[in-house]
């Protein structure tokens, strides 16, 4: 791989990057993915608490801008170093400020594939799949590898179609930041899938976007796995991307918890302070009034001493990247990974099995499944069992967008993934408002 490739501005539109333009192409990435829907739907998506009411408690939208801050600083900060090892790169107009325009966009998206309340709305929507009605109703339809997408639903895979999809003409990102997007660069249905491998642990592209993958694959350089006809070394701005996330759901969780009052101000505090290591001063930490303000300085340094250690990490591996010989999270070796491994063991604990957090993944499955059946069933017996195809399930395809709706002629997998794209799409509310009406329990006002 060589950098000049990997930093491709091309679009899948074909049409080339205007030189004379005041924004580079990947800052236009960025303002076009602040200003699209998808990406604004995230302010009321769960990050780990349900529907907060807390104004202090993160939720999708805060998360990805704050990951897309020290996904920048990560970039701008390997890029000045990249520049001076590379000539060849300033000789072709790429500065480190481009370094990090693509590691800032790739990072803002990063949750956008993501379903209603939170991680669990993944396994609700694969759970669905694999009951033995759905499944019976629909498996047979479905090659293998479409089947594995939908019994192994991916946020990520989600995020890459999203961001892909004719409807949403706005976005049309460059490669590079659509490549530096995707941490795993293969297909659900993997021959040889191996997890010790951070690039396979989970996919990263419907069988929908397969042939969308391989053209951004083959744009940017990036190489196919041997033996494998849908899977590529990761492109190395992904490990940036995966670290800014790192870094701040470790940080940032472990402080909403304290701040709920789940794991206390000393721990906390304590935590901050073993990754600061000599730069913790805690007689100026006392001059600081109220603990709000002194966890957001201890917050503030200490994902600065991550962005110095990862930045480290990087550009010492930088080779073994470009060689597709590099497999591991940054933050796994960045000299506080043991603290990191601590905080995240705590935050299982205190934080993700706290009752609220429980609640919500069992009204999850519960609101996820109940929409997916009406709109699927609908769907499926109008196009290929209209004996069945009732009132109710009219009903149901009428509550769909029309940009939702399949139009005749289409397959099972394509009108299911119609399917998907609208309840995946939902915001936290929205969902359980929509659910509510289906079920008769939210009657509108006559």
């Amino acid at each position: 791989m060589t950098w000049i490739q990997l930093l491709s501005a091309q679009r899948a539109d074909g049409k080339p990057a205007d030189p004379t333009a005041t924004r580079s192409a990947f800052e236009q990435d960025f303002d076009r993915i602040i200003f699209s829907h998808p990406f604004r739907r995230l302010q009321d998506k769960t990050q780990v608490f349900p529907l907060p009411k807390e104004d202090f408690v993160h939720t999708r939208l805060t998360h990805s801008l704050e990951v897309s801050s020290v996904g920048r600083s990560l970039g701008k900060r390997v890029g000045e170093v990249l520049v001076q090892r590379h000539p060849e790169l300033e000789q072709a107009g790429i500065s480190q400020f481009d370094f990090g325009a693509v590691v800032a966009a790739a990072a803002l998206t990063h949750d956008i594939g993501n379903p209603p309340f939170g991680h669990c709305g993944e396994a609700a929507i694969s759970e669905f799949f694999k009951s033995p009605e759905i499944e019976a109703l629909l498996r047979e339809h479905c090659s293998p590898a479409q089947w594995q997408d939908l019994i192994s639903f991916e946020g990520n895979a989600q995020g890459f179609r999203i961001l892909n999809k004719a409807a949403n003409t706005g976005l049309r990102l460059t490669y590079a930041t659509l490549a530096a997007f995707s941490k795993y660069p293969c297909q659900s249905l993997l021959e040889q899938r191996d997890k010790s491998k951070v690039s396979q642990k989970k996919y990263g592209f419907f069988q929908s976007e397969r042939e969308t993958f391989a053209a951004l694959a083959e744009a940017t350089g990036l190489p196919r796995l041997p033996g494998e006809e849908a899977a590529w070394q990761r492109h190395p701005l992904a490990f940036l991307v995966e670290a800014a996330d790192d870094i701040c759901y470790h940080l940032i969780d472990l402080e909403d918890g304290c701040r709920m009052g789940l794991i206390s101000f000393e721990e906390t505090r304590d935590f901050m302070a073993q990754i600061l290591q000599e730069r913790y001063k805690p007689e100026k930490l006392q001059q600081i009034r109220g603990r709000d303000e002194q966890l957001g300085v201890l917050r503030s340094l200490a994902i600065g001493t991550l962005i110095d250690q990862a930045t480290a990490v990087f550009l010492e591996n930088e080779q073994a990247m470009l060689q597709g010989r590099f497999e591991e999270a940054l933050c796994d070796l960045v000299p506080s990974r043991q603290v990191l491994s601590a905080i995240k063991k705590r935050s299982v604990e205190k934080i993700y099995r706290s009752q609220p957090v429980l609640e919500t993944e069992i009204a999850g499955f519960e609101v996820l499944a109940g929409l997916l059946e009406a709109f699927v069933k609908a769907g499926f017996y109008q196009q290929f069992a209209p004996e069945k195809f009732s009132a109710r399930h009219r009903s149901a395809l009428l509550l769909l967008p029309e940009s939702y709706r399949s139009q005749p002629g289409v397959s099972v997998y394509e009108l299911v993934m119609d399917c998907l794209d609208f309840v995946s799409g939902l915001t936290d509310r929205h969902a359980v408002s929509l659910y509510r009406k289906i079920k008769g329990s939210a009657l509108p006002v006559l």
